[in-house]
């Protein structure tokens, strides 16, 4: 099969062990993409097969139905919203879904708190330029950082992330508050750790508050500018799952207004982020480029579901197939 891999910024998959199980067919990896529905059905049209990283690329009808010889989607990990499944269906495309594992995004999220928390990286960057013990330039900034340990971890969804945070922040010595559904409630009080009586009294009583929730129709926008300016002046806001999880602007406007004191994200709306993002201005804001899976093993992980789905697919027994009515419409 003619296979592209797409979206690999730093060409990590050449050296990952599991590329092997693509020898034999012509692989070629992309590490930049163009925007544009046109430029991108020029660069993608030649292939069979695609391994999409996460989310980085979006595949909609119009992109879709320009792809005159696609055959196979495989996902690394599971779809989420960046792929229009009913057209890819239509158009008999199938669409084959991974793996994943919590364990990084979760250590990623626990080393922004940490970061976050202490100051870590402007007193590093800092002392690289000669100020010692200096957070900041600017006097208002220029403070000192904060324990975890008798605080409030407020985790908003109890899933196998939230579950991770919620055992580190117990280690730490914080206490744990869960909001969410109600079975995400009565798991965490199950275990031990506490529920938000109200959405209210979540955003109140956070000291640290971390989302970790899917991006679903009914989840685009759930966190409001007034949720966000109901939180302590002191307060760390931290977000490695979706960006849309926050209204539009909402954050941008809360961090001005001082409600919550800071951020900490790795996800974007628009991902690259631009240089001249207003998130990247703001001096109370630790920002990483989406590492929350970024990392060697789960590279390994994700990379290797991905690809033996596609060896699947190319001896015509498709596995992990998302979408089985594709065989209707298959492609020859």
């Amino acid at each position: 099969m003619k296979i592209a891999i797409l979206d690999d910024y730093q060409e990590a998959t050449r050296s990952l062990e599991c590329m092997k199980l693509l020898e034999g067919h012509d692989v070629k990896i992309f590490n930049n993409s163009p925007k544009g529905v046109g430029q991108l059905a020029a660069r993608l049209a030649p292939f069979d097969a695609l391994v999409l990283i996460r989310e980085r690329t979006s595949f909609n009808r119009a992109l879709l139905s320009k792809l005159p010889n696609l055959k196979l989607l495989s996902q690394t990990g599971k779809v989420s919203g960046h792929i229009d499944v009913a057209a890819a269906t239509e158009l008999g495309i199938a669409i084959a879904e991974g793996v994943g594992s919590p364990t990084a995004p979760a250590e990623l999220t626990w080393t922004l708190i940490m970061a976050a928390q202490r100051k870590i990286v402007p007193y590093a960057m800092h002392l690289k330029n000669g100020l010692w013990q200096t957070s900041s330039s600017l006097p208002e900034y220029n403070t000192v950082g904060t324990v975890l340990k008798g605080r409030t971890m407020a985790i908003w969804g109890y899933g196998k992330i939230g579950k991770l945070i919620a055992g580190y922040a117990k280690v730490f010595g914080m206490r744990v508050m869960v909001w969410g559904s109600q079975s995400s409630r009565d798991a965490a009080v199950a275990d031990g750790y506490s529920a938000a009586e109200t959405r209210e009294q979540f955003f109140e009583q956070a000291d640290v508050l971390t989302l970790h929730l899917r991006l679903a129709d009914a989840t685009r926008g759930i966190v409001t500018a007034d949720d966000l300016q109901r939180m302590k002046p002191t307060a760390l806001f931290v977000n490695t799952s979706r960006a849309e999880l926050v209204a539009e602007g909402a954050l941008e406007a809360s961090l001005r207004a001082g409600r919550p004191g800071a951020a900490a994200l790795d996800v974007f709306e628009q991902e690259p982020l631009q240089p001249d993002s207003i998130l990247l201005k703001v001096p109370n804001v630790l920002a990483t480029p989406h590492l929350g899976y970024v990392e060697k093993d789960s590279y390994e992980l994700y990379f290797n579901a991905a690809f033996k789905n596609v060896v699947a697919f190319a001896q015509g027994t498709p596995a992990g197939i998302l979408n089985p009515e594709y065989a209707a419409n298959a492609r020859q």
